[in-house]
């Protein structure tokens, strides 16, 4: 049996991400390479906020094509290309654990990479020779409910799986600033309700950010690009007896309101 993995959160950012690495790009690729190398690694599966179904969607597609599924960024972003392989007996056994946890789940054979997976695997896997499975972020689903889907899948963790909850810390495009700036005063008080919260293990406050972080609302004006925490919570048993304290890994935020936070959880 291989070593349990850790859990990831990543804050994907902007697309640009993908040319402009600022500080996060080479903290997720150090920290990678200490904690999970591509030689431990036999898949890794993401959560992205840019995959939203009705159900729950596996991506069983093979060899899924890079997907640049933004407009109007500079043509260097649309060149890039991330060719990592699908693994369909990995997204069968992803299929076999939802639905045998009363998660009915979906194959989708022809899901591409959308960036919330493709960019930040540029660098946390840049020879994008591990085989990566994306699961969809199922529309509806409450954060307690992700958080389940999150434990469905905690046992690829002892397999050589690495499981990804890709999102962002804030995300609240209409006040994003291309000069740069000091950072708005409500992103650090939202991003530091966060981190406290975590570090106390308390879920059921997590559970209900909405209405007990603030600023969440304006952090987070609709909130799928924070809901992926909890997948990333409930595949690490955060928050339960015993269970694991966030590594954070970047506090960066860019565009005076974009916070590219990330954190493992061992």
């Amino acid at each position: 049996m291989a070593e349990r993995l850790p859990v990831l959160f990543v804050s994907h950012g902007s697309p640009m991400f993908a040319l402009n690495p600022g500080s996060t790009g080479p903290a997720l690729q150090a920290w990678m390479q200490a904690h999970a190398p591509a030689e431990r690694l036999r898949g890794i599966v993401v959560m992205s906020p840019h995959w939203m179904t009705q159900g729950i969607g596996v991506m069983t597609h093979p060899y899924p094509p890079t997907w640049h599924d933004f407009g109007g960024f500079p043509p260097a972003l649309y060149e890039l290309q991330y060719p990592a392989p699908g693994d369909p007996p990995l997204a069968n056994r992803m299929l076999d654990l939802l639905n045998s946890a009363g998660w009915p789940a979906g194959a989708d054979p022809e899901r591409p990479f959308d960036h919330g997976a493709w960019v930040p695997l540029r660098y946390m896997a840049p020879l994008a020779q591990v085989p990566v499975v994306q699961l969809s972020l199922p529309a509806h689903a409450t954060p307690a409910d992700l958080y389940a889907i999150g434990q469905a899948l905690a046992p690829l963790r002892e397999q050589g799986i690495l499981l990804v909850g890709s999102g962002s810390m804030t995300h609240n495009l209409y006040e994003l600033r291309r000069e740069d700036g000091p950072t708005e005063p409500y992103v650090t008080s939202f991003c530091s309700w966060v981190e406290d919260t975590l570090r106390e293990g308390d879920l059921a406050t997590l559970l209900d950010y909405r209405h007990r972080a603030p600023h969440a609302e304006r952090a987070h004006p609709t909130d799928e690009h924070f809901r992926t925490i909890y997948f990333a919570l409930g595949a690490a048993g955060w928050g339960q007896a015993g269970g694991p304290q966030p590594h954070y890994i970047s506090h960066e935020v860019i565009y005076q309101s974009l916070a590219m936070d990330a954190f493992s959880l061992h």
